[in-house]
């Protein structure tokens, strides 16, 4: 399957015109915060118009009801957990930024352990919720988000015997921390779900 990414600035031009020598671009008119503006070739004006990106793929085909059916699934489990992998990537963000502003080893724990506290206060009754398939897709959308594993920011916020402990634990469960996001391959129909999400387009 073929993604294509349409401009964002897109030029309304006939064929025939663009060999055609183009002069500077120029501001037609103002209504409100919206500036329109077109480009003058050989004396003609012709629009410019800025619009969102667009995702354009193929028509999906099913081989059968169940492939339809599981691929509906798959999408209402992003939909559930995507929001955790967005707001995980804005605590991951936060901290960094805090982290940098303090200066010693005991600040910086005192620090982690508040953190912990929130994000268990936070999100720990939800998360539990989830079905062993929407922990799986969260573990793969954390890595797409932050490019760390879910092992790597446990280990950074509880130390490395903590991260040891909840990955084998995670196995027994069915799950693996260490899970990379491979947007190319076998996360290549997660991934397109996920931008088509971002867009509005699902």
């Amino acid at each position: 399957m073929y993604t294509f990414h349409m401009q964002k600035t897109i030029i309304i031009l006939s064929f025939f015109l663009l060999p055609l020598h183009l002069k500077a671009q120029d501001t037609l008119a103002v209504q409100g915060d919206n500036v329109l503006y077109g480009l003058v070739v050989d004396g003609d004006t012709i629009l410019v118009s800025t619009i969102e990106e667009v995702y354009i793929l193929p028509m999906r085909k099913f081989s059968s009801k169940r492939e339809m059916r599981k691929y509906r699934k798959l999408i209402r489990n992003v939909k559930k957990v995507y929001p955790y992998a967005k707001a995980a990537k804005k605590k991951y963000d936060e901290v960094s930024a805090n982290l940098d502003q303090l200066k010693t080893e005991k600040q910086k724990k005192d620090y982690m352990k508040q953190v912990e506290k929130e994000i268990k206060n936070e999100f720990e009754g939800d998360l539990k919720k989830l079905t062993i398939s929407q922990g799986r897709i969260l573990i793969k959308l954390i890595d797409r988000e932050i490019g760390e594993t879910s092992y790597d920011l446990l280990s950074q916020l509880k130390g490395k015997f903590s991260a040891f402990f909840w990955q084998t634990l995670a196995r027994i469960f069915g799950h693996n921390l260490k899970s990379t996001f491979d947007a190319e391959g076998e996360d290549r129909l997660l991934n397109e779900i996920v931008m088509l999400i971002e867009n509005g387009q699902l």
